[in-house]
């Protein structure tokens, strides 16, 4: 089966209430490769944190899928994400304990690998992956935090998660021990897919539903990406907002037989 092509867009903004900008944003079309990371720490680790876990992962899976090309299985890619993700987290873990001013930085990460007819989502943390198919929005990632595991557990309800005083607390993230798991997931796409991925700043201040409006109307990709980081700062804007679009366009027909003896033969005669 031909594969498809994988048109992205991308944008990150400050929100209405920090003075910085921590989240931080890679995308490489030519590789199919996108990481959006989400920072945490104090004076500019957070900003350090996010940029060394996006441009160290991208970077290195670019390389890696460079070297590999279109041989590589989906255990190759799955083993490539762990590793790239690995090395960045040593890094940024490294960086913590060496620099006294990075001390106790860290980041979540969501990343999504296009190769094939398959797309591969990797995540730390309470960054998201979902999924717009047949006018349904799906979440493919499940957080990392201890809001999710009450709710797994049954503590809350899904009411009380959303005034959670906890709803930021995450339970894994990049750089704060020497290792990290990284949760990578495989989908079969299909033909008009909309993937985003996002950081908190855009699910903690709109609505899946809205999200979903959004999704769902027609517009070029780097509008759509424009107004769901609007509509977080609408709804308050406070934290970061980062968010990445990934579109799924049908590959291209092959001439038909008859076409390519018509293209061969050159234009009638008047």
């Amino acid at each position: 089966m031909p594969a498809p092509s994988y048109r992205f867009a991308a944008l990150t903004d400050v929100g209405c209430l920090r003075d910085n900008n921590e989240d931080a944003i890679v995308i490489n079309p030519a590789h199919g490769i996108a990481v959006l990371a989400d920072g945490m720490g104090g004076y500019n680790a957070g900003e350090v944190a996010s940029a060394l876990a996006t441009e160290l992962t991208a970077s290195e899976m670019a390389r890696w899928l460079a070297e590999a090309g279109d041989v590589a299985g989906p255990h190759d890619i799955t083993r490539a994400m762990e590793i790239c993700v690995d090395n960045a987290n040593r890094a940024i873990f490294d960086s913590a304990n060496t620099h006294e001013e990075y001390a106790g930085m860290g980041t979540t990460l969501v990343m999504a690998v296009c190769h094939g007819t398959q797309l591969y989502t990797g995540h730390v943390g309470d960054s998201r992956a979902y999924r717009w198919r047949a006018d349904t929005l799906t979440q493919l990632t499940r957080d990392h935090s201890l809001l999710q595991e009450q709710l797994d557990a049954g503590l809350i309800t899904p009411e009380e998660a959303t005034l959670s005083s906890s709803r930021n607390l995450v339970t894994r993230a990049l750089g704060v021990e020497d290792t990290v798991m990284l949760d990578v997931q495989a989908f079969e796409t299909q033909p008009d897919d909309l993937y985003l991925l996002c950081s908190d700043g855009l699910t903690d201040m709109v609505e899946e539903e809205d999200i979903a409006a959004l999704m769902g109307a027609p517009q070029p990709l780097e509008e759509m990406a424009q107004a769901l980081v609007a509509s977080a700062n609408a709804n308050g804007g406070r934290d970061n907002i980062a968010v990445v679009l990934i579109q799924v366009a049908a590959p291209p027909k092959k001439a038909g037989m008859l076409a390519k003896l018509l293209g061969k033969a050159g234009p009638s005669p008047s």
